[in-house]
């Protein structure tokens, strides 16, 4: 699959973030693997871009509208000396020590964490059908990978102990939810249970992000649990 693909078609997506989410991205109080999830998604929908800049609109009247607290007075060495005793700031995490070369045919929120191209990016063989490519590994157990499924390939039914994101970058799925196509959101959290299945026309390429561990219930994916990582 070309990298020229990834997220190339104009229609617009029709599953999208809920509010709060948008909220929280704003705010920044998600996750990396959960911004990024955002990001991309926002990347190819005008909808949630505009609706992300009245998100923005209304924080910054209410900040207008708080007193101001007073500051108390600090010399410039009291300042220097503040700075000197913050933490250097550690550069994002990359795929698999990817180095300095970004991959420039993928969507720009991506290019930080894959090497190269993306058929030279190091995909591991999951189960039949399914390869991955880790991208982030979470404090509390969650993940963030690439996937690529083959045409009518299924992802074990499993469930979530926290939320899990799905963006679709090309291709599309299926889940007792609906279908997802390329630019798609996929939200869910620890009432959803489902088995995603790639659609028969295209492999699915798409983006998993999680803050903790999915929880597998099919017998094949406790069997694989340990060998998934996700």
């Amino acid at each position: 699959m070309s990298d020229s693909r990834i997220l190339s078609t104009r229609t617009r997506p029709t599953h999208h973030p809920s509010d709060a989410l948008l909220v929280g991205y704003g705010a920044g109080c998600l996750c990396e693997g959960l911004s990024l999830a955002v990001a991309l998604h926002l990347l190819h929908c005008p909808d949630c871009r505009a609706a992300l800049a009245a998100v923005d609109a209304v924080g910054g009247a209410l900040l207008e509208e708080c007193p101001p607290d007073p500051l108390e007075r600090l010399t410039l060495a009291d300042t220097l000396a503040c700075l000197d005793r913050l933490p250097e700031a550690a550069p994002p995490p990359r795929a698999g020590g990817a180095g300095e070369r970004a991959a420039p045919g993928l969507p720009w929120p991506l290019r930080p964490y894959v090497a190269g191209s993306l058929e030279t990016a190091p995909w591991r063989r999951l189960a039949p059908g399914v390869e991955r490519v880790r991208l982030l590994r979470g404090a509390r157990g969650g993940a963030t990978h690439l996937l690529r499924v083959t045409p009518g390939t299924a992802v074990p039914h499993h469930g979530h102990a926290g939320l899990e994101l799905t963006v679709v970058l090309s291709g599309s799925f299926t889940d007792e939810r609906g279908r997802y196509a390329a630019g798609d959101m996929a939200e869910a959290d620890g009432d959803v249970r489902h088995r995603p299945v790639a659609d028969p026309d295209a492999a699915c390429l798409c983006l998993l992000a999680t803050d903790a561990p999915l929880r597998f219930t099919g017998l094949l994916g406790r069997l694989l649990r340990p060998f998934l990582g996700l």
